[in-house]
């Protein structure tokens, strides 16, 4: 399993972002995915996941803002980040849970992580 975040950059507040995850390796239709992000000294949090039918769950904090999104023909992940704030500057990490149709929104959820993609943002 191999997963690949690409994406991150420095924006100013209030800018906008795209993140995007390479899968490979598993089968990715049949997979549930997630974003979580996480800065130093802070517990890694949830952003959002998406089913396999491309149902989702946002973290309170994101929603109106991000958006998930998923290409099952390219094995890609993507999340769409709005309306940046100083609150989403972080470490973004792409996540799989392989062959389950649901998953919720908690780092148990998820079995497979990548390393990362930093997004940062000034004021």
């Amino acid at each position: 399993v191999q997963l690949v975040e690409s994406g991150g950059a420095s924006v100013e507040a209030g800018g906008s972002l795209r993140l995007s995850c390479a899968a490979s390796g598993f089968n990715y239709n049949t997979s549930c995915m997630g974003w979580f992000r996480q800065t130093p000294g802070k517990v890694r949090e949830p952003v959002a996941s998406i089913n396999t039918d491309s149902t989702t769950l946002y973290a309170d904090s994101v929603k109106g803002r991000f958006t998930i999104s998923r290409n099952n023909a390219n094995n890609m992940l993507y999340l769409q980040l709005n309306g940046l704030n100083t609150e989403g500057r972080a470490m973004y990490y792409c996540a799989a849970e392989l062959d389950v149709s649901w998953v919720g929104l908690t780092r148990a959820d998820f079995g497979w992580w990548g390393r990362g993609t930093q997004v940062n943002v000034s004021t």
